[in-house]
């Protein structure tokens, strides 16, 4: 289903991935928004602990969203995939384990960003990571994100 990400799908995914012990972050445009980042995205990236025991409590939260997963996909999210673009449930998600630019999800944890229940990168790890893909959209975006962090830190104080 096409369409602009929205709030309530980010609740959905929260609500769901707390429901069965998902660790993960937002990550990229949606976790910018979430932290009040004014721009639209087409779908949610989220940065997913690398486990067999949080893929398969993934997988289980990503049927009780809706999604369908097929048997390649459950193996893939099982093992970590590095990305698993999802198009087959009630909003686009994307499943990023090995995101460029972020070492190591225990580091990005440690400097996460806590807001309305929902966990997000730090808007430097989400501005590393848009660096490093090098995307002529991610390109774009980018100085409109880096003011925004600043703008973010001097209201944080």
């Amino acid at each position: 289903m096409a369409g602009k990400f929205e709030y309530a799908q980010a609740e959905e995914i929260r609500d769901a991935f707390s429901r069965h012990g998902v660790r993960y972050l937002f990550l990229g445009k949606s976790g910018a928004i979430l932290l009040g980042f004014p721009d639209t995205t087409q779908d949610a990236d989220v940065f997913v602990e690398k486990s067999e025991a949080n893929g398969r409590a993934l997988a289980e939260a990503l049927v009780e969203l809706g999604f369908a997963i097929d048997a390649e996909q459950a193996t893939d999210i099982r093992r970590g995939k590095d990305f698993v673009q999802l198009k087959n449930g009630p909003f686009d998600l994307d499943l990023i384990f090995a995101p460029d630019g972020i070492e190591r999800f225990e580091d990005a944890w440690t400097r996460r960003v806590e807001v309305e229940g929902f966990s997000v990168c730090s808007l430097d790890d989400i501005i590393a990571s848009k660096s490093a893909t090098n995307r002529a959209k991610d390109r774009e975006s980018l100085p409109r994100l880096i003011a925004f962090r600043d703008y973010w830190r001097r209201q944080q104080r």
